[in-house]
């Protein structure tokens, strides 16, 4: 037994010789690790860990109470009393459970964090069908919100425009087209989306947050200052049973889109530093806590006094039900426009991450400030274009919400926390995220019929870049 002992720690020593007498082996893993060190130093996710828990809840702010809020007294004109508070409900309950799953999963590996979404989803998937689940679904919601974001800047600055006219002396203003607006607003992204990172954008990020509560706040409070209309009337907006149908399917889409702000949070998260004694899910969790009550003053306000005061006529954006006191209106549509510049950089980010990724480890790029400039002036070019093509607001809402938003918000996270926690079989946890998925799946497969009915809709009448 000794002979053997001193057999393998001869065999020990001749090892550790090896390793020692390889320099040149040891040169290139530090090499390897320096590149791939400072390109995650480049990399917009990686770059910066100093935030503070704040910060955290002022990005998921911005990132979830967006032009939606707006929708919702629409949406409960299409869903009714009952379902639309019995979904509002649920969905609050149900994403802010899902949320708290993705981030206990951050750093569920010791010594490692899934900074992106689809890191986490190829732990849960394995690594190719991880990329092909998780990276389609993220890309269509950020990119999707993006175009949206785009119409509903558009969209408010002409509605200042003509408000603002509407009060002129010397006459109305000429008429501008909704696809110069769209322009104007894509003008300011063609400058801030070169602040590099998510810290970087801190301040739009918190200007954006600020103005979120504030038109919302905004939207509920001048509902009760307009008043109630006359003969006021809460049966379904819908003629017909079939309208009837496709509209309360584009309302559930509507609501999805409502609660969005999972497909950065991880990215989020990546941005706090962490330690073994002080893990990043605290500070996370609590921002994100503090998130989700600013979204229950933003969201129940608006959705059910803007159905009480307005039932049925109520239109799909509630600003634009709302004519007066004007300079009122002015404002909050100011306020949309300072929340949605904010609310489309914290969508971007992720996807000049992807973008750069890309380009710099498997194309071979060098990272440099002029590949991370012509990369994002054509992010921005392509989602205004876009915008400008398909303005249909409301439609672009319930098709988004239902066919993106549903899986990456409601079941993905669930299927994920099954398929790494394994929790035992009809333990409360395997049931609640089974309930999770079931209620995610008829939304991903109701809503989008409903948006899409609309789009078409919509388009039948639409004269393309009027």
């Amino acid at each position: 037994m000794e002979k053997n002992m001193e057999t393998q720690s001869t065999d020990d020593m001749k090892s550790n010789a090896v390793l020692q007498d390889s320099p040149e082996d040891k040169y290139k893993i530090d090499k390897r690790t320096a590149e791939q060190k400072a390109i995650d130093d480049w990399l917009p996710i990686t770059s910066s860990r100093n935030a503070k828990w704040y910060y955290a809840a002022f990005h998921n702010v911005t990132a979830m109470v967006g032009a939606g809020v707006l929708s919702l007294p629409y949406a409960m004109a299409n869903l009714g009393w009952g379902p639309g508070v019995v979904i509002l409900i649920l969905s609050w309950v149900i994403t802010l459970y899902t949320l708290w799953q993705m981030v206990e999963m951050h750093e569920m590996i010791p010594g490692k964090r899934f900074d992106r979404y689809h890191e986490l989803g190829q732990e849960a998937f394995g690594e190719k069908l991880g990329l092909y689940i998780v990276v389609p679904q993220q890309l269509i919601c950020e990119v999707g919100v993006d175009i949206v974001y785009m119409v509903t800047g558009g969209k408010s600055l002409q509605k200042i425009q003509k408000t603002v006219c509407g009060d002129s002396t010397h006459g109305s203003c000429k008429p501008i087209k909704t696809t110069f607006f769209i322009m104007i607003f894509a003008s300011v992204h063609f400058v801030i989306s070169h602040l590099p990172n998510f810290n970087s954008i801190s301040g739009v990020s918190l200007a954006a947050a600020v103005m979120s509560l504030t038109y919302s706040t905004i939207a509920w409070s001048a509902s009760i200052h307009k008043g109630m209309l006359d003969n006021v009337q809460y049966g379904y907006k819908g003629t017909t049973p079939t309208q009837t149908t496709f509209n309360f399917l584009t309302a559930l889409g509507d609501v999805a889109f409502a609660y969005a702000g999972h497909n950065v949070v991880l990215e989020i998260q990546a941005t706090i530093p962490s330690t073994p004694e002080k893990p990043s899910k605290g500070p996370m969790w609590r921002g994100v806590v503090v998130a989700y009550i600013v979204v229950a003053l933003c969201y129940f306000p608006v959705a059910l006094i803007g159905y009480y005061m307005f039932g049925n006529l109520v239109d799909d954006n509630i600003l634009i039900t709302l004519e007066k006191p004007k300079w009122l209106i002015v404002a909050a549509n100011s306020f949309v426009v300072i929340h949605v510049i904010g609310s489309y950089q914290i969508y971007a980010m992720p996807v000049f991450d992807m973008m750069e990724t890309l380009l710099v480890k498997k194309l071979n790029f060098k990272p440099t400030t002029t590949l991370r400039f012509i990369t994002r002036c054509v992010y921005v070019a392509f989602t205004m274009f876009v915008a400008i093509t398909f303005p249909f607001f409301g439609g672009l809402l319930g098709f988004f919400g239902g066919f993106a938003f549903a899986p990456t918000t409601y079941f993905l996270p669930c299927i994920m926390w099954l398929a790494i926690c394994k929790p035992k079989k009809f333990s409360l946890s395997w049931c609640t995220n089974w309930i999770c998925i079931f209620f995610g799946l008829c939304l991903m497969i109701l809503s989008p019929i409903g948006g899409l009915q609309n789009i078409i809709k919509s388009a039948k009448d639409y004269d393309f870049y009027s």
